[in-house]
């Protein structure tokens, strides 16, 4: 289950009957409900029945409307934590914010990703794909817009141990090398919504080619997390007021650091050569 609920909420949105519809809007105006409200209150305040509110906790995968409380009491507490850390009343950017409270904002945000992605990690799939990786042939990198910046760190650091790894954000590139995998190579696709059709082509080609897939998602039930053999989650909101990817890429980063520090355990010994090489020549260009 999502460790962060009204993410979880936010998502099926699209998915629930207009009466679910009128419990998730008033979950996400005001999570306290769900906390202080039984089923009948909560269901007379949207207007619809107790089956209806019922059907709502299952359709997010709960057993029923007791577990959803708690999973929603859970979330509500985690976001208190972080707004009094910055000492703030919301995390939510508005457009008349000034500088001091865009920087505690969105700091709270991405801290609160960071903790909700570490706090989630599937522990042994990670580790199913760190192993990969250390085996793999080759290794591409998919992923486009900031998602490319997660795919792009990942190269980075698995070039630094002579890993034979390749990412282009070109599309058209990216179809090409996936189709030329085996099963002695492995993908990783980065899409934080899991329907970037770019990187979900990418991605389907390589597996049908052979190697193995890996996903690195917000989204558990999304295209891209369903073509993947293995599927690592991050989570991250985002705030309405944003030009960009924030707290997602500052999650899918933190993810690319776990794995990669996963890698270079399983490689063992022999990886300080190659690290010890690149640092020193990197070292060596600054003088």
């Amino acid at each position: 289950m999502d460790d962060d609920v009204l993410a979880l909420v936010r998502r099926s949105a699209p998915k629930l009957s207009a009466a679910e519809t009128r419990v998730a809007e008033r979950i996400l105006d005001d999570p306290m409900l769900v906390v202080e409200l039984a089923i009948t209150d909560l269901a007379e305040l949207c207007g619809t029945s107790l089956s209806t509110v019922a059907r709502f906790a299952q359709s997010l995968g709960f057993s029923g409307y007791r577990e959803l409380r708690v999973a929603v009491a859970r979330s509500v507490t985690l976001a208190q934590a972080q707004q009094a850390r910055f000492g703030l009343d919301s995390t939510t950017i508005s457009a008349d914010d000034g500088p001091a409270t865009i920087a505690a904002k969105l700091a709270a945000q991405q801290i609160d990703a960071i903790e909700r992605t570490a706090h989630g990690l599937d522990a042994a799939t990670l580790d199913r794909a760190a192993r990969a990786l250390v085996d793999a042939r080759h290794i591409d990198l998919f992923g486009q817009a900031a998602s490319s910046l997660a795919a792009q760190d990942l190269q980075l650091k698995l070039s630094r141990i002579g890993s034979a790894v390749s990412h282009s954000a070109d599309p058209h590139l990216a179809l090409t090398a996936a189709a030329l995998r085996t099963s002695d190579d492995v993908a990783v696709a980065f899409s934080h919504s899991g329907e970037t059709v770019e990187t979900l082509r990418a991605l389907e080609v390589a597996r049908d080619a052979g190697a193995l897939t890996v996903a690195v998602t917000g989204v558990a039930d999304s295209s891209l997390a369903r073509t993947a053999e293995l599927v690592l989650l991050t989570h991250a909101y985002e705030s309405p007021f944003r030009m960009a990817a924030m707290s997602s890429r500052i999650a899918q980063l933190a993810l690319v650091d776990v794995l990669f520090v996963r890698v270079v355990q399983h490689r063992g010994e022999p990886v300080a050569i190659p690290l010890r090489l690149t640092h020193d020549a990197a070292v060596h260009h600054r003088r």
